[in-house]
């Protein structure tokens, strides 16, 4: 059973939950990403009101960070990932004050959950008029313009794949020479830009984007060298304000709701010291 004293609460370690990933914690989502950890940091015994970041803490996000995105964070990034789970934290410490975990098994991200509850009745977003919407749209157009699409085929060489290999492939497949025992094909159909640079790198991108459509070339991944040939292309197309209004309203809305419940999480956050051991701020 979980204990409903506050302080004895800070200096438990439960299992690693899953609290930033509930739908409502949307304010602590990182560029479209949400990246989470569940780490539970360690207060001054008998008291509440301290929390310590150290060495152990910024191994345990760098980690959840490597997996979610397949590499390790910049300083910014971590810093970034240090403040969502701090978020989580006060929602938690706030709900044990507030006797919140009564009733509720060991759950820790449930206690965070009810106290962002109590803080989303406080939320009021207003209702924007069309300048306002408008500025808003054209700031966060990314959101709601369609992308490019990119379709295209990935030949993957067996054995050897090096720059050369795969160049001497690449002149093989142009002069007519089949190569479907060699390697293993991959189809790619409309592929949105922005995930193939999520995937392959910016570098790629860039090439893909230059390469003539129905000619093979060689070009450098992250997992190797591959023979890509560009079948098709989408052009991208800015979005309509008039056609997409109800999807930019909403998206201001949760915009602005957002920060409302940051504000309020950070206001709370105030009664808390958060200290740094054996790491960097």
């Amino acid at each position: 059973m979980q204990d409903s004293n506050p302080s004895n609460e800070t200096r438990s370690r439960p299992r690693l939950p899953a609290l930033l990933r509930e739908p409502l914690l949307h304010f602590v989502v990182i560029g479209g990403l949400i990246f989470a950890a569940d780490y539970y940091l360690v207060g001054r015994v008998n008291d509440p009101h301290t929390i310590i970041i150290d060495a152990d803490v910024d191994k345990e996000l760098t980690g959840v960070f490597a997996a979610a995105r397949g590499r390790q964070p910049t300083h910014d990034e971590l810093k970034a990932v240090r403040q969502a789970w701090l978020d989580g934290e006060v929602l938690y410490r706030e709900g044990l004050a507030l006797s919140m975990d009564k009733g509720d098994p060991a759950i820790r991200e449930r206690v965070a959950f009810k106290a962002l509850g109590a803080i989303e009745t406080s939320v009021k977003v207003p209702t924007p008029d069309d300048a306002t919407l408008k500025d808003w749209f054209e700031k966060n157009r990314v959101k709601f313009d369609e992308p490019a699409r990119i379709s295209f085929e990935e030949a993957a060489l067996e054995g050897q794949s090096g720059e050369a290999e795969v160049r001497a492939f690449v002149n093989d497949l142009r002069n007519g020479t089949p190569g479907d025992a060699r390697a293993g094909l991959r189809v790619f159909k409309n592929r949105p830009v922005p995930t193939i640079d999520q995937s392959y790198g910016a570098e790629f991108t860039k090439a893909l984007s230059a390469a003539t459509v129905g000619e093979w070339n060689a070009l450098s991944t992250r997992d190797g060298w591959r023979a890509i040939r560009v079948t098709g292309v989408i052009p991208a197309a800015p979005a309509d304000f008039a056609q997409r209004r109800a999807d930019i309203t909403q998206g201001w809305r949760d915009a602005v709701g957002a920060e409302q419940r940051t504000t309020a999480v950070r206001a709370l956050a105030k009664k808390y010291r958060v200290r740094y051991q054996g790491t960097t701020p």
